[in-house]
């Protein structure tokens, strides 16, 4: 196994779904997961999604950063995140929200459940 490794799509193969439709709340937004390294509860990689918004709610911590687009994550009391290229930011344990991209969204992130 190699000790070092680039975050690019190139390093992993593409998974694509779909918010699930009890969570879905506009649009149809297609997400694209390049899981590059996924062990020992660690997942990281780079996460692409088209035009939506759907529910979101987190049993696990996140760290992102934003690639390209621009997108709005909005909490549980309506506190509203508007984010772009260069934004990085931490999801913890039990934050519920919705989660709109206005113009497709890359993210690279750090998941640890």
């Amino acid at each position: 196994m190699p000790r070092f490794l680039r975050l690019t799509p190139a390093a992993a193969s593409p998974e694509t779904t779909r918010p699930a439709p009890e969570k879905l709340i506009a649009g149809d937004p297609v997400h694209t997961t390049w899981n590059v390294e996924e062990r020992d509860g660690l997942y990281c990689g780079i996460w692409q999604s088209t035009p939506g918004k759907w529910r979101i709610s987190y049993d696990e911590w996140e760290y992102c950063r934003i690639l390209a687009g621009r997108s709005v994550i909005t909490d549980a009391a309506g506190t509203e995140y508007r984010l772009g290229p260069g934004d990085s930011f931490i999801l913890r344990p039990g934050f519920t929200g919705t989660w709109e991209v206005i113009e497709t969204t890359r993210k690279d992130y750090v998941i640890r459940v």
